[in-house]
């Protein structure tokens, strides 16, 4: 995600521009995104007037730069956009002011919000940003006698290293097992979170057997791609698919899961380190006894809501925490470690000494 400017409208309150660069960047801008807050962007609109003629019509559809106060925020993953709905409250047609609009937005458009970040959302937003330029996927492309190796982030595909061989038909087994050598060695270097061997037909699968016999670390865990082509178009192909994403979410899920597996550890062998529930966890914040408060995302946004369904203030809790030095972990309700936090209550915590 990339933000492109801040602008402070209050003491709290801040304009930024964001640019989401994956469908990921949507899946966090739901929690960032809140009613009461103002979110603009270029978007096409059918225009309405007070003329009867055209509202029998539907009017025609315009592209229009609309402000709109947020009152529903719905993430759509299977159309990859991000639905912001509202009342128009500045608009470059003064005659829309009023009425409501839905904002759709996708990857790489430019939206402007403004609100008073809560300290979870702007911790968000700065993971989602840093994530851009960091690595986290190495992807390489094989056929007879060629691999390209390129490191994706966020922000896109760079081009880190080729190698050549002669094919294990024209060349011998021997030179496609030292081109097989060159992708150990890289795998062996590499820092990413995830790998993938892509390409057409089966080199990539002899090269992933290779990978295995040698017992290269990493192996078992790498991902192959059937694509048509190698290079810069079977990288496209691969981000295309979405198989980036999926492996995003899937990093993302398995850090959470060691974090619960830790928690129901503790509270399986020592009960005393743990709580649960929203009344039990803000007694232990207000001992200073939290060490890492875990809340499920979709608890967090139902609480900010007039549905909240708990007596405590929960955005209060959470800045408790991070002033006496905690770490707060927002996880999310689509994985089975929210959902196992979803069965404790929705909040726990790992405490720095009992209470009881």
């Amino acid at each position: 995600m990339r933000v492109e400017g801040r602008e402070p409208q209050d003491p709290s309150r801040e304009r930024m521009a964001i640019v989401p660069d994956s469908t990921e960047d949507l899946w966090h801008l739901q929690y960032v995104i809140e009613p009461g807050d103002h979110v603009a962007a270029q978007t096409d609109r059918r225009v309405q007037r007070d003329d009867e003629q055209l509202r029998d019509t539907g009017g025609r559809r315009e592209t229009i730069h609309a402000t709109i106060e947020v009152d529903e925020v719905e993430f759509q993953r299977f159309a990859d956009r991000l639905r912001v709905s509202g009342q128009i409250v500045a608009c470059s047609r003064e005659d829309q002011l009023g009425f409501h609009h839905t904002i759709n937005v996708e990857v790489h458009d430019e939206i402007e919000l403004e609100k008073v970040l809560k300290p979870d959302q702007r911790e968000r937003l700065a993971e989602a940003e840093a994530a851009t330029d960091d690595p986290d996927v190495t992807v390489i492309t094989i056929e007879d006698g060629l691999v390209d190796v390129f490191d994706v982030a966020q922000s896109g595909a760079s081009h880190r290293a080729s190698f050549v061989a002669g094919s294990g038909k024209r060349g011998g087994e021997s030179t496609r097992h030292e081109l097989f050598a060159d992708v150990a060695g890289v795998i062996e270097r590499s820092t990413a979170d995830a790998l993938v061997l892509a390409g057409p037909g089966f080199v990539k699968d002899d090269c992933l057997k290779y990978l295995e016999d040698a017992n290269i670390e990493g192996a078992s865990a790498i991902r192959t791609v059937d694509t048509s082509s190698t290079g810069e178009r079977g990288v496209h192909e691969v981000l295309t698919r979405g198989v980036i994403d999926d492996i995003r979410s899937e990093t993302r899920l398995g850090n959470e899961a060691a974090f619960v597996n830790e928690l129901l550890e503790r509270l399986r062998t020592e009960p005393g380190s743990v709580t649960y529930g929203p009344e039990e966890t803000q007694t232990a914040t207000g001992y200073g006894a939290v060490e890492t408060l875990a809340v499920v995302d979709d608890v967090l946004l139902r609480e900010r809501t007039a549905d909240a369904e708990w007596s405590i203030d929960l955005d209060r809790l959470v800045e408790q925490v991070e002033q006496q030095g905690g770490t707060v972990r927002v996880l999310t309700a689509e994985g089975e470690p929210g959902q196992q936090v979803v069965s404790l209550g929705g909040i726990a915590a790992i405490l720095r000494y009992p209470i009881d």
